[in-house]
């Protein structure tokens, strides 16, 4: 009889790790060589960008080519495809998809606790944890470079990461099961963790963006992104980047999408525990607008909606975002989810410590009668990023550190952390050989940037700035 991987013994477990180095040896995991069938990366960002709104392309585009960063934040369908050649132990996991360092930041949870977690699911999917890590541990490199760093430098921040990681699944594997589900960090805890390694001006710096995360809730937002017109609280216009549906449609295609959105509102509230539903059913949709966001999901279908409470100052801001198939689906698999806007909410529900409570899925019919997967969540909730230019190669290792740990965390929740745990082992083989990997990845990266402005620059592709 097969005995289900989850109740073999934690000795088993360990063993079918540690036998997995024999599949993809932890120095096998160092350097990185481009397939030899390898797509062109422009090709790849403009199939996305071929399924998404035509007008807002550009700007996608012109958001990409400011700088090998910003690529590589938009890019994460090229690095899917090139994660796919590399060596992997077998061994799976919920992935967050697109774990870049811009991703893990401060959150709110629903006590009104300042959390540290990750913050970006929309390519959320089950596969290879190695994955993520190597995702999180380009990225360093990358800002490390726009930053200055030497290599030796950014090669001390991204063994200080993985390191994070591999310590914390050793540690998460020696817990019981609700030890593991209920850690989560929070912003008092890391201060108090970090601060005999942060100077003074970091301290300062630390305590700014936790101001600047409570700062960012909705009532800023609905200051920020409304004003009274016609004796109304409405949106107020910002284009291309912010445009009300009114300003958008007109005639019968307005009056047909506004009442779709209003049923999104009353269906999506279906998928939230009761008491939320209950919640939400206390407000009312008073207007909406298309926003773009990010770069890499510039020219994906994303409305913010304003409702309202008890009265017109009493705001609640959702955003709506479509749901694409995630990047890793051709690679990892398709997933258990037959709507995309499920699998985003599923995932970052098993990944987070804590979730919004207004975060759901639905799906809605756009003017052109395509039914399409969204997600909604609220558009602020005391959310705040880090500034990846202001980081001293001492500032990223810490922040580094806290990423790893953080991502160490989600994967053990639903990956066999048993068996993760012993793969990486005691040593920091895995450490260096991902530091290799990330350095040479940071090359490729560089590469298909350029290939993205000259792609510009020849007139394939126009890109605007916005």
């Amino acid at each position: 009889m097969t005995v289900d991987a989850r109740w073999r013994s934690p000795g088993e477990r360990a063993a079918h790790g540690k036998a997995a180095r024999k599949k993809a040896p932890r120095s096998a995991h160092a350097g990185y060589e481009p397939a030899a069938d390898r797509a062109d990366p422009v090709d790849v960002v403009a199939e996305q960008s071929a399924r998404r709104v035509p007008e807002l392309v550009p700007i996608r585009y012109g958001r990409m080519i400011e700088s090998p960063f910003r690529f590589y934040r938009g890019a994460a369908a090229v690095m899917a495809g090139d994660l796919a050649h590399t060596p992997r132990s077998g061994l799976r996991a919920q992935l967050c998809g697109d774990a870049h360092m811009l991703n893990f930041r401060l959150l709110a949870s629903p006590e009104r606790r300042l959390m540290f977690d990750i913050n970006d699911f929309d390519e959320t999917l089950p596969g290879p944890w190695e994955w993520d890590v190597k995702r999180l541990a380009a990225s360093l490199v990358i800002a490390g470079r726009a930053n200055g760093f030497s290599a030796s430098e950014r090669a001390g921040v991204v063994r200080a990461a993985v390191g994070a990681y591999r310590r914390r699944m050793r540690g998460f594997a020696g817990m019981g099961n609700l030890q593991v589900w209920y850690t989560r960090f929070e912003a008092d805890q890391l201060q108090q963790q970090f601060a005999p390694m942060m100077g003074g001006e970091d301290v300062v710096r630390w305590e700014r963006a936790r101001a600047r995360a409570r700062a960012h809730d909705t009532l800023q937002a609905f200051d920020k992104l409304t004003r009274v017109i016609g004796g109304r609280r409405l949106i107020a216009p910002d284009p291309p980047l912010l445009v009300p549906l009114r300003d958008l449609l007109d005639g019968d295609a307005r009056a047909s999408l506004e009442k779709e959105i209003a049923r999104l509102v009353e269906r999506y509230g279906h998928t939230l525990q009761p008491d939320r539903r209950f919640l939400l059913d206390q407000y009312r949709l008073a207007d909406c607008a298309r926003k773009v966001v990010g770069v890499g999901s510039v020219g994906t279908r994303c409305w913010i909606l304003l409702l309202l409470g008890k009265d017109d100052e009493d705001p609640l801001f959702l955003q709506a975002k479509e749901a694409e198939e995630s990047v890793l689906a051709p690679y990892a698999g398709p997933g258990p989810h037959r709507s995309q806007g499920e699998r985003v909410v599923a995932g970052q529900r098993l990944m987070q410590a804590t979730s919004d409570i207004f975060l759901g899925w639905e799906h809605l019919y756009g003017v052109d009668g395509r039914q399409r997967d969204f997600y909604v969540r609220q558009l602020r909730d005391w959310k705040g990023i880090v500034v990846a230019e202001n980081l001293t190669p001492g500032t990223m290792t810490l922040f580094g550190e806290v990423c790893g740990a953080t991502l160490a965390r989600a994967h053990a929740r639903s990956g066999d952390r048993i068996a993760i745990a012993a793969y990486l082992g005691g040593s920091d083989v895995f450490d260096r050989a991902v530091a290799g990997f990330a350095e040479a990845y940071a090359d490729q990266n560089e590469r298909d940037h350029r290939a993205l402005v000259e792609a510009v620059r020849g007139g394939r592709l126009r890109a605007e700035s916005a």
